[in-house]
């Protein structure tokens, strides 16, 4: 069965994306307590590129699906899960980059480099890192791990931003700051 991406982020209402981030089912991890524990031989570079043994994964149904297993811990270690396995995977930056994102009221939605949707809000906060002069802004995803929003979805906030207070956003009712502190 071939993979349908969901439709253009701007084209959905908040109730369709919480629809679609409710109907895609995901793998307990946190449930799972494998007993081998190893080394993926795996890397996420900063731009979003998954890589095994140096070579980089093209298919993008291989990388959601590996995406759909990850985890970090508190300690801030990637990690790729099973029922039998748990494989440390390199993180240069961020597991994921929002690559879209859209206000729908009092909701910010994202769209990720894996297809995936996140509504920003308590359980997926904001938060501002870097400097004044380069700053990076991450939105979390699930079970630790973020996303790093790419240049055009950092602008789209700014002007999200701007048209309000200038320096934060508000999503489901928390505000985000996008200063770095």
């Amino acid at each position: 069965m071939p993979y349908e991406p969901p439709p253009e982020l701007a084209g959905l209402s908040l109730a369709e994306i919480a629809d679609l981030v409710t109907a895609r089912k995901l793998p307990p991890l946190d449930q799972w307590s494998p007993e081998h524990v190893g080394d993926s031989e795996m890397r996420i570079a900063a731009d979003g590129r998954w890589f095994h043994q140096g070579s980089e994964i093209r298919r993008a149904a291989m990388v959601r699906a590996f995406a759909s297993l990850l985890l970090r811990d508190a300690d801030g270690q990637h990690w790729l899960v099973t029922p039998t396995q748990k494989l440390a995977i390199a993180v240069d930056d961020a597991a994921f980059i929002a690559t879209d994102v859209r206000q729908d009221g009092d909701a910010l939605a994202f769209r990720l480099n894996t297809d995936d949707l996140v509504i920003a809000g308590p359980e997926h906060p904001i938060r501002a890192a870097g400097d004044r002069e380069t700053p990076a802004i991450y939105v979390a995803v699930r079970h630790g791990t973020e996303a790093r929003l790419n240049r055009s979805t950092w602008a789209q906030l700014a002007e999200i931003a701007l048209a309000g207070s200038g320096a934060s956003v508000t999503s489901q009712g928390v505000e985000f700051s996008l200063t770095p502190a």
